[in-house]
């Protein structure tokens, strides 16, 4: 008994290790878009162009979600661990140091790239280590308010850092965080087990097909504000996208050792979740986009009183995550979690845009914030703990894939017809505060009213069937996880 003391430490600070690789991640998606400004302007990138600053990332990650979630399962969820770091912190290292807009897309693309394998490898490893129940629902708790955490960081510290230190600053800050925990990996991280297949018979056509098919869908989405939905670089890349995407469907129903099993997409819990969460990603964009808009243009905030103004309701949503949501998991089905989390979520936003007016304040906006932050929090928990359940073990990572593939490329697709909506009248009419604010405001009710289409679509999640009681081994070491990363 003397020796079994610390191994939840230990547990714990595995999980304060995956925790803390999501806050990398969210930190840098938030940190980048305070520095386009000065990125732009020193890089010679356009008013329009320099939006692939952040593109760049979304189409590296978006393009190769399946492939990284396929090679978590065969070459293992450490190995592509500790490989997506790598990648993501040398990446990092090139951006900062880019004199030209060529080096710094390429050095966003390869942050995507690594992020494509990091995501699928934390939330397999989330899957894995943590048996299905209150162990996995703390655990996940832990990740979401982790990701929460990096957003609302990011937005501050890359005010922060560019104002000080330079827009380079916003990518060397990644490097050691990167670095250092993928030294700690090697330490924390239990060694994959042995792969007798390897490679060898990894369905590359599958993967060729997959990944262009995405590269192409998500660069079509995000070519279309700049291009024109009805231009080649949009409306084309998005039609051979999906051209791609159909022929995956057929090759992988012909293959023997497939890179996306089709009977997952025929698993209920998996594919309601993949419908939710592009709903859920796609609405969060929206409401984000509205809401910095509102508050910059109609209110004239600075950026980072902007980034302020999202304190409340980032916290709250942190606070959620990690101590609602594993109580509510318990309690209650996943399927009655995400409902809930769904509908709060689409209050949530409605009480946002009912709180705006020209003359508006800060406090208009706070119980809208209180609610979209609590409830928002629960949604993104429940999502991912439903789109690991019931997956076999050795499935879990590509499930993960296709799970965030779905969240990206529906985040792209929401914030296109979202920003498309909010824009309707600029260069036209809505020269003024007023006229912006009612395109905002159109905007934010179709972004509430979908969100509460995914609530209804959440119904079709059947309950999980009650685990199997009795000890496992995993669970006697994990089931005080968290209470080993409080002091």
């Amino acid at each position: 008994m003397g020796r079994a003391a610390p191994r939840p430490t230990r547990a714990g600070l595995r999980l304060a290790l995956l925790a803390f690789t999501q806050l990398i991640v969210a930190l840098d998606y938030n940190i980048v878009y305070v520095a386009l400004p000065d990125i732009g302007s020193a890089l010679g990138f356009t008013a329009q162009s320099v939006q692939w600053v952040v593109s760049a990332y979304a189409v590296g990650l978006g393009g190769l979600l399946l492939f990284g979630g396929r090679a978590v399962d065969r070459i293992g969820a450490r190995r592509m661990f500790m490989l997506g770091l790598l990648l993501y912190g040398i990446a990092s290292l090139a951006g900062g140091l880019a004199t030209g807009t060529g080096t710094l897309v390429a050095a966003r693309a390869v942050q995507g790239v690594g992020g494509a394998l990091l995501t699928p490898a934390t939330l397999a490893l989330i899957y894995g280590g943590f048996a299905e129940g209150p162990e996995r629902n703390r655990a996940l708790g832990a990740w979401g308010m982790a990701g929460a955490g990096g957003l609302a960081a990011g937005s501050l510290l890359g005010g922060v850092l560019t104002n000080y230190l330079g827009w380079e600053s916003v990518f060397f800050v990644n490097v050691p965080l990167a670095l250092g925990a993928a030294a700690a990996a090697v330490w924390l991280l239990a060694a994959d087990a042995p792969r007798s297949a390897g490679w060898g018979g990894f369905d590359l056509p599958g993967a060729v097909l997959a990944t262009a098919g995405s590269v192409l869908l998500v660069f079509g989405l995000a070519s279309g504000p700049e291009a024109g939905w009805g231009s080649v670089q949009a409306a084309g890349s998005l039609a051979a996208g999906a051209a791609l995407m159909a022929l995956l469907l057929v090759v992988e129903s012909r293959t023997r050792d497939p890179l996306m099993p089709l009977r997952l997409l025929r698993t209920r819990s998996l594919a309601t979740t993949m419908a939710v969460i592009a709903i859920f990603q796609g609405t969060l964009g929206g409401g984000y986009y509205v809401f910095t808009s509102y508050l910059q243009p109609v209110l004239g905030y600075s950026s980072l009183e902007a980034g302020l103004a999202f304190l409340p309701l980032t916290l709250i949503c942190m606070f959620a995550a990690v101590k609602i949501v594993p109580l509510m998991l318990g309690r209650w089905s996943v399927r009655t979690t995400l409902v809930t989390g769904m509908f709060g979520t689409a209050v949530g936003i409605a009480a946002v845009v009912s709180g705006m007016s020209v003359n508006g304040s800060f406090w208009a906006l706070m119980p809208g914030s209180v609610i979209w932050g609590a409830f928002g929090g629960i949604a993104f928990v429940a999502l991912f703990a439903a789109a690991g359940s019931g997956i076999a073990p050795q499935e879990q990572g590509v499930a993960s894939g296709v799970a965030t593939s779905a969240k990206e490329i529906g985040g792209a697709m929401g914030l296109a017809a979202f920003v498309a909506i909010a824009t309707a009248s600029t260069g036209t009419a809505a020269s003024t505060p007023a006229d912006i604010l009612d395109d905002l405001q159109t905007a934010g009710w179709a972004a509430a009213a979908v969100t509460a289409v995914g609530g209804l679509l959440a119904l079709i999640l059947k309950r999980p069937a009650p685990a199997p009681e009795g000890p496992a081994p995993v669970s006697e070491e994990i089931t005080t996880s968290l209470e080993g990363v409080r002091p």
